[in-house]
């Protein structure tokens, strides 16, 4: 068993579940760092409970690479597992089985297992490790992370975000921003309808209009094709509403998301729901029909990252993986957006596939660790001369 997948197996063991807190972890990663000499910095929640954790080996210098990863993981509640998702399992066909593996706890293992080689090499730029808290629930955590890191420790290192790409380079990904819309209507029997607003009736039309407007943007010419999914996406996820058949609802509620393109906004998109949810209140006062339409944020909005301003740490990526990678672009979000939105030059690189992420019996497999390895291991050399720079 290499030192990436022992210390692997020693990160999955916690369950660091976005609604649990990830101390347990966070004191683990402090005390390997503090026993090969390398001090870490705790940025904690609002509410104590999770923490950030910056720390930096080599020289306190310009440059260098921020190799940034986040401790939480998905629930697996309800997920037919056939190991303890907890428990690290070798599948014997080259899998490690658990949850986290892939997103994202393997390329946090595999950054741990070099400290011991970087603090002995002349580097003559720093690697930081930035690990953040809550990223599944929003990227909760990161903003934080960013601003110290920015303001106390470098503003021209590299960031590699190492999420699962499996080892190619992510130079583009969406933004996302979850959202809950509240429908307020009338109640009344349901053979009295002109006495009535049902809520669900309201709600619909704001169902389609949100599909609807998925569809103008694609006719406006608004697409990248660099994305599997061309276009600023728009979805309803969940929706409730009603007490029973023969009663006007007086509330419906529904949850939805936006995934823009990073060269659009959140603010441009959601202006167009919000000027039809005026129009349509207007209609319905007009006609003596009582409702009120409520929307707020579940998240905060978590920027796309846009393909620019990123040569230098493309190139370091491409100089030390394998030849033939090329650039990609994901409709997934993570933190990259925040940190380029902070004026880092920055990528998404790393071991794994997103088609494991989240699932029942995720895994990484063996020889993707083995490439992101190799990958630190070619960094380090760029690292020990003036090559990110």
């Amino acid at each position: 068993m290499s030192d990436a997948e022992r210390l692997l197996a020693r990160l999955v063991a916690f369950d660091t579940t976005s609604s649990e807190s990830n101390l347990a972890l966070v004191r683990y990663v402090e005390d390997y760092l503090a026993s090969h000499g390398v001090d870490a910095e705790r940025v904690m929640s609002p509410c104590g409970n999770k923490a950030n954790l910056i720390a930096r080996i080599g020289p306190e210098a310009p440059g260098g690479v921020m190799l940034s990863g986040h401790t939480d993981v998905v629930p697996v509640a309800g997920q037919p597992w056939s190991s303890d998702p907890f428990t690290l399992r070798d599948g014997g066909d080259g899998r490690l089985y658990g949850r986290g593996t892939c997103d994202m706890k393997g390329f946090l293992a595999c950054a741990l297992a070099k400290v011991p080689e970087w603090v002995n090499a002349p580097l003559k730029q720093p690697v930081y490790l930035g690990f953040s808290y809550d990223e599944e629930i929003g990227c909760v955590g990161a903003p934080s992370l960013i601003k110290r890191f920015y303001e106390h420790y470098s503003t021209t290192a590299h960031v590699i975000v190492g999420e699962p790409t499996s080892m190619q380079p992510v130079v583009a990904q969406k933004g996302a921003t979850n959202l809950r819309t509240t429908v307020v209507g009338r109640e009344a029997h349901s053979s009295q309808v002109n006495q009535g607003t049902s809520a669900i009736h309201v709600a619909a039309r704001l169902v389609t209009f949100i599909e609807d407007t998925m569809t103008a943007l694609v006719e406006e010419g608004r697409v990248d094709e660099a994305f599997n999914v061309p276009h600023t996406s728009l979805h309803v996820g969940k929706i409730k509403g009603g007490t029973a058949i023969n009663i006007m609802a007086r509330e419906c509620q529904f949850e939805w998301e936006i995934r823009h393109l990073p060269t659009e906004t959140f603010d441009d998109i959601y202006a167009r729901f919000e000027t039809f949810c005026a129009e349509l209140s207007a209609e319905l006062q007009a006609k003596g029909k009582q409702v009120e339409i409520t929307t707020e944020a579940l998240n905060v909005t978590v920027p796309g990252l846009a393909d620019r301003d990123n040569d230098r740490v493309i190139r370091l990526a491409k100089d030390h993986l394998p030849a033939g990678c090329c650039d990609h672009a994901v409709a997934y979000a993570t933190e990259a957006g925040q940190f380029q939105g902070q004026g880092l030059q920055t990528i998404i690189l790393g071991p794994g596939s997103i088609a494991q992420a989240h699932q029942p019996d995720e895994y990484v497999e063996r020889s993707q660790l083995e490439a992101c390895t190799a990958f630190l291991d070619n960094m380090t050399k760029a690292l020990q001369s003036d090559a990110t720079s």
